[in-house]
């Protein structure tokens, strides 16, 4: 058994990403090389990191017991109970660290917590398998629908994408939540949305939720001293956001700004 992962951060009293008060779990890695990362220090491998902050040296990311982690989490039951709240694993690509993913969720499943994952289907199916036994949501990310831009952008597999989320939709005791990262300049075209909601049409899916870009963890990528490309990039006007809700509106997809 996977008892121990790599974790970057834990969120708590979170009313996003899930539904009620929620914790979130972040986990360290991902494959992925999304310019616009808002979690730029949990990309890569699955091991620790480090970065500069405020002159002083940080690393990033602790090896977690699953009974260390599930004690942690647990003294804020009552809110999960009371709101209707619960667990959300995220990243980092939550399938990288599949095996402990699965090991975790099944200990909240098994204490009747609500539980839910972020995730990108950036890995083949047998890994989301390993996590579904154990979920009440999914949080399903779609970025890029053409094939070819979509690995040379940021090194993402469509098929595996299509197959996971098609999969996940069969699971009838989980929730599945599309979401679309609204990147001027990478996700937006017309083209891609389109595409998008065509392709949630066919699935009989009835609502999207669409995530407006935003800068806010532009300060990471100088922590880093990483190049940060998205700087100059301006968030969309509401009149952009509302010819968006429109493509998907007329292909009887309703859309959520934002979230849960």
């Amino acid at each position: 058994m996977k008892d121990e992962g790599l974790v970057f951060n834990i969120q708590r009293y979170s009313v996003h990403d899930g539904g009620g008060i929620r914790t979130i779990i972040f986990l360290k890695g991902c494959p992925l090389a999304c310019p616009w990362c808002a979690n730029p220090e949990s990309r890569k491998v699955v091991k620790p990191a480090f970065w500069i902050k405020n002159g002083k040296k940080e690393i990033i990311g602790e090896w977690r017991k699953i009974d260390d982690l599930v004690n942690e989490v647990m003294r804020d039951e009552i809110f999960f109970r009371t709101s209707g709240g619960g667990v959300t694993i995220s990243g980092g690509e939550v399938l990288m660290q599949a095996d402990f993913a699965g090991n975790l969720l099944k200990e909240f499943y098994r204490l009747g917590v609500h539980t839910a994952i972020e995730t990108t289907g950036a890995f083949p199916l047998d890994c989301v398998e390993k996590l579904t036994p154990y979920l009440n949501q999914v949080l399903f990310d779609l970025k890029i629908m053409d094939s070819n831009r979509a690995s040379e952008v940021i090194g993402i597999n469509v098929n595996n994408v299509k197959k996971n989320l098609e999969f996940l939709l069969t699971q009838k005791h989980i929730e599945v939540i599309p979401r679309v990262p609204l990147i001027p300049g990478y996700t937006t075209s017309t083209q891609n949305l389109e595409a998008i909601a065509n392709y949630l049409k066919s699935l009989s899916i009835k609502e999207v939720h669409l995530l407006p870009f935003h800068q806010y963890g532009s300060s990471k990528y100088e922590y880093l001293g990483w190049n940060y490309t998205m700087k100059d990039v301006p968030t969309l006007t509401s009149t952009e956001i509302d010819n968006i809700k429109k493509i998907f509106e007329d292909k009887e997809v309703q859309t959520n700004i934002g979230g849960l």
